[in-house]
């Protein structure tokens, strides 16, 4: 399955719910990935451009989709960024591709 980095801030509500309730946001995020037929393989809480980082494999785009609207549309998140992850092994094989395609830089 491939996998995806998702990155996420939550909203000043969300903040503020979670410092005076503390919580596993992992907990909370691991079933939604599960339904739609992945497996997250972990989630760390950040501070800077995002607060919160997930590396996660799903079956499909579609699926990873799914998971950024039911996340995205609980109204606790300000800010969320998917992002499809390639393993060494597919990056070789895209750069085996790449390498027969013959595209030519504009003036070459």
């Amino acid at each position: 399955m491939p996998f995806y980095l998702v990155q996420a801030s939550y909203g000043t509500q969300a903040t503020a719910a979670m410092i005076k309730n503390p919580q596993d946001r992992a907990a909370a995020v691991r079933p939604v990935i599960e339904r739609m037929g992945g497996k997250l393989h972990g989630l760390w809480l950040a501070f800077g451009e995002y607060d919160a980082v997930v590396i996660a494999e799903m079956p499909d785009n579609v699926s990873a989709a799914a998971v950024s609207m039911a996340v995205g549309s609980s109204g606790g998140i300000s800010a969320y960024r998917t992002t499809p992850l390639l393993t060494t092994a597919e990056a070789m094989e895209a750069m085996k591709k790449a390498g027969g395609v013959g595209y030519r830089a504009p003036g070459a």
